[in-house]
């Protein structure tokens, strides 16, 4: 349970730092492109992340999940066969999407872009395919190993170099022409992940477990089997996390064409999409450093707890990444939801995109929710339920995107709200089928009521002290800086107040802290 707990607050820590840095990133590049050139970056970059899910084919899911099987067996020679195996088939795979990726370029660019201006930033992603699929090895191993600090270090890493080159390449290019400015921010994330493979390279060779001197091992499973287990995993993952990205691809698509159909103009429908998915998604996906790194974290833990039949275990994992998923969302969206147009104005310089945020901000808790549960099912194994229940929701999304979004009263406000009712159908579902499959029932009150409580408190101390410094000073930036600090302490006291942290919460984070100073 600590190891579990310990590995998740490294991965947060990383995920902070990087999420520092990715705003820093976002609101320089938004300044240098503009809302037209990040819709251009963004119609690309779903092709590319597609192009990811197929070349990694869920494998590294599996190289963690079975990697923390056979740990729990004390069998480490086992963990590593499966790797071996794992990581050839990642390194086949990988080269041949690279290679049919190149090969489909000019077909990609004429007839599935919306705008042809993204061909150049595409094709410069394309060297990162292969990269990152090998790199993505070598953590879902690591990660069994419940070690999360080679991940967390070549995350940041990675996020340092994208954000120095991307920045400078996009400045440098950008009086060539617009297309090239977004080319240099897409080599900027190739670099980045250049850098982080390098170094998890180095990582494995000098400081991977060695193999311990034992009397007798377990009798090796043949290659075949292996490989069997590896992909009863992957295949389903790689279903999910294809059919998410042919989804984001379908929406990198239809949502600029059917902005066109409300009456917008190219440029107009691509700013529009760029405010959405460069502008309001990057604040509402920014609490998700808790969940994602709960997931990622979840995976191995839930898979040792499972294959050692622990019911009570596993029922404590979940409820510990359930209740921390709950309580670190329902203020950020709260936030999100109370000042949009201010923090769009202060971090991008747009504060129109706060409509957007403000609606999408309703779906935040669903979609914080989404990303943890779905941690928790891929470690029980049941990789396939996430994969139904993305499917049932997109394809609710893809439907109201296409009519909603072509009212010129609606458009671009319409598909935010879809976007919202999307993540919410993935929540509830996630959530039936936990409960089906583990029987694992909350209580209802300290799980969500109290934390409710606690945010509904927040929010006239945030409101309130925003709008007293603004008043005095005309800087929404300074009444942000002011407001923000002052909201989070109002919530942590709340928290304290109604129960929904208590002292055992408290020992645990000093316990824990404790171990990470050390």
């Amino acid at each position: 349970m600590a190891a579990f707990i310990y590995g998740a607050l490294v991965l947060m820590a990383a995920s902070f730092f990087n999420r520092v840095l990715g705003f820093l990133y976002q609101v320089w590049i938004i300044r240098i492109l503009g809302p037209e050139g990040i819709g251009l970056f963004n119609i690309a970059y779903p092709i590319y992340v597609l192009a990811l899910v197929l070349a990694s084919a869920g494998i590294p899911v599996a190289i963690a999940k079975l990697t923390a099987e056979e740990v729990a067996r004390n069998n480490l020679r086992e963990a590593y066969r499966i790797f071996h195996v794992a990581f050839a088939c990642i390194v086949v795979i990988a080269l041949l999407t690279t290679a049919v990726t190149v090969a489909a370029l000019p077909f990609i660019s004429t007839f599935v872009f919306p705008n042809p201006r993204a061909r150049l930033c595409f094709a410069s992603l394309i060297p990162g395919i292969s990269i990152v699929a090998l790199c993505s090895a070598f953590r879902g191993f690591f990660q069994g190993l419940q070690q999360m600090t080679p991940t967390a270090v070549t995350q940041s890493l990675e996020q340092v170099v994208r954000v120095a080159a991307g920045l400078g390449l996009a400045y440098l290019w950008l009086p060539r022409g617009l297309e090239y400015a977004t080319m240099g921010a897409a080599l900027g994330v190739v670099l980045g992940e250049l850098a982080g493979f390098a170094v998890m390279l180095g990582i494995f060779c000098r400081h991977r477990p060695a193999v311990p001197r034992r009397p007798s091992w377990p009798a090796p499973a043949p290659w075949l089997q292996i490989g069997r287990r590896i992909f009863d995993l992957a295949v389903p993952v790689t279903l999910t996390r294809f059919a998410a990205c042919v989804f984001m691809s379908v929406d990198a698509v239809l949502i600029p064409s059917r902005l066109q159909a409300a009456g917008l103009s190219q440029a107009e429908a691509t700013g529009a999409y760029g405010q959405l998915v460069g502008m309001a998604e990057t604040l509402v996906f920014t609490p998700s450093l808790i969940t994602i790194s709960l997931a990622t974290a979840l995976i191995p833990a839930v898979a040792e707890a499972h294959a050692t039949k622990d019911r009570p275990l596993l029922h404590r994992l979940m409820g510990q990444a359930l209740r921390m998923t709950v309580l670190g969302g329902l203020p950020c969206a709260a936030v999100l939801l109370l000042l949009p147009r201010e923090l769009c104005a202060a971090l991008f310089g747009y504060p129109e995109a706060g409509a957007i945020l403000g609606i999408l901000a309703l779906g935040g808790p669903f979609l914080y929710y989404q990303q943890t549960s779905t941690g928790i099912l891929q470690g029980l194994g049941y990789a396939g339920r996430p994969l139904r229940n993305l499917v049932v929701a997109s394809l609710f999304k893809t439907v109201g995107v296409y009519y909603v979004a072509a009212l010129p009263q609606w458009h671009i406000l319409g598909t935010a709200a879809v976007t919202a009712g999307h993540h919410m159908i993935i929540a509830l579902l996630n959530s039936a089928d936990l409960r089906l499959l583990t029987g694992f029932r909350p209580d209802p009150g300290q799980y969500l009521l109290k934390p409710l409580l606690a945010t509904a408190g927040m929010v006239p101390v945030l409101w309130e002290g925003y709008r007293h410094v603004y008043l005095a000073t005309d800087s929404n930036v300074l009444a942000l800086v002011v407001a923000l600090p002052l909201g989070a302490l109002s919530y942590a006291l709340l928290l304290l107040l109604t129960g929904a942290v208590d002292r055992r919460d408290l020992a645990r984070l000093r316990d824990l802290w404790g171990l990470w100073a050390r």
